[in-house]
């Protein structure tokens, strides 16, 4: 397990991958905004067919700038500070690998260790029963005890399938460098659009992590678009109209300033009795991958 010092002082980096991991393309969307904000180079580029199943992730057909039709190849990219940049941050932003993980594993973080990273924050976007009109709940984790005491961090206890962040994460960890994962709770009712108010409150966890300020630009009116879009659907939609409320009632005792952990349990295992789940589906604990 490695030690830290001092997480927030050193060279991070910052991961997002799309697919599994991204959820309404919210984390994705998160490290985009940080890129277009930041005086960063390609380092490297990760495209090789040994770690991408074309079926699963196909290439696209676009046009360039030029106006001529090029193919883009699902891929990886990690971009840093240019040579005159004052910026300490790195990204990783790309395609979940299909395959060889370990091996894909490695070369990011020899990369990585060439680069002199010492911490990597890892964004991530998990499907939730969460109401869309409450804001959009973080969690924070880390599996190193002294970025857990210095951020005031929590550490997961999930236990399950896990994707390509985790397998980062503790890669990295026993290698020397710590890390963070922050996860957006997307409304799984919406699962099929970006959500813009996700992407917003990792940007905003983002910010207060890296010291690095993000300017928001247009998301804080497409936020709020997305969700009047959704209130107009709810309205002509008494069941789902219905299911948002439950989901609110229940968000809201979870909030509440008097709410214990017994009431917050008995509260969440009456939710899902009434959904038909049973009271064995009534834990607290958010999924995190």
């Amino acid at each position: 397990m490695a030690e830290s010092k001092d997480f927030l002082t050193g060279r991070l980096m910052v991961v997002a991958f799309e697919g599994w991991n991204d959820a309404g393309e919210a984390a994705s969307a998160a490290v985009r905004s940080l890129k277009e904000q930041l005086d960063l180079a390609e380092i490297v580029e990760i495209d090789s067919e040994d770690f991408f199943d074309y079926q699963f992730n196909r290439p696209t057909s676009e046009f360039d700038d030029e106006g001529q039709r090029i193919l883009v190849w699902p891929n990886a990219t990690i971009y840093g500070p240019s040579a005159d940049a004052d910026s300490t941050v790195f990204l990783l932003l790309g395609t979940e690998p299909s395959r060889n993980w370990k091996r894909f594993t490695s070369e990011v973080l020899n990369v990585a260790v060439d680069a002199g990273v010492s911490g990597i924050v890892l964004l991530g976007a998990m499907l939730a029963d969460v109401p869309h009109t409450r804001p959009i709940s973080i969690y924070s984790t880390s599996e190193n005890d002294g970025v857990r005491t210095e951020l005031e961090l929590e550490r997961s206890t999930y236990e399950g399938p896990v994707g390509i962040l985790s397998i980062l994460s503790d890669a990295a960890e026993q290698l020397g460098i710590p890390t963070v994962s922050l996860w957006a709770s997307v409304p799984h009712y919406v699962h099929n659009a970006p959500s813009p108010k996700a992407t917003l409150a990792l940007i905003d966890r983002l910010e207060e992590l890296i010291h690095v300020v993000i300017p928001r630009g247009d998301l804080l009116e497409e936020a709020a678009a997305w969700e009047s879009g959704i209130d107009a659907l709810a309205g002509e939609d008494e069941e789902m109209a219905s299911y948002i409320q439950q989901l609110e009632q229940a968000r809201d005792t979870v909030d509440s300033p008097e709410a214990s952990g017994e009431a917050i349990a008995q509260e969440f295992e009456r939710y899902l009795r009434k959904r038909g789940d049973g009271p064995a589906a009534g834990s607290t604990e958010p999924w995190r991958p």
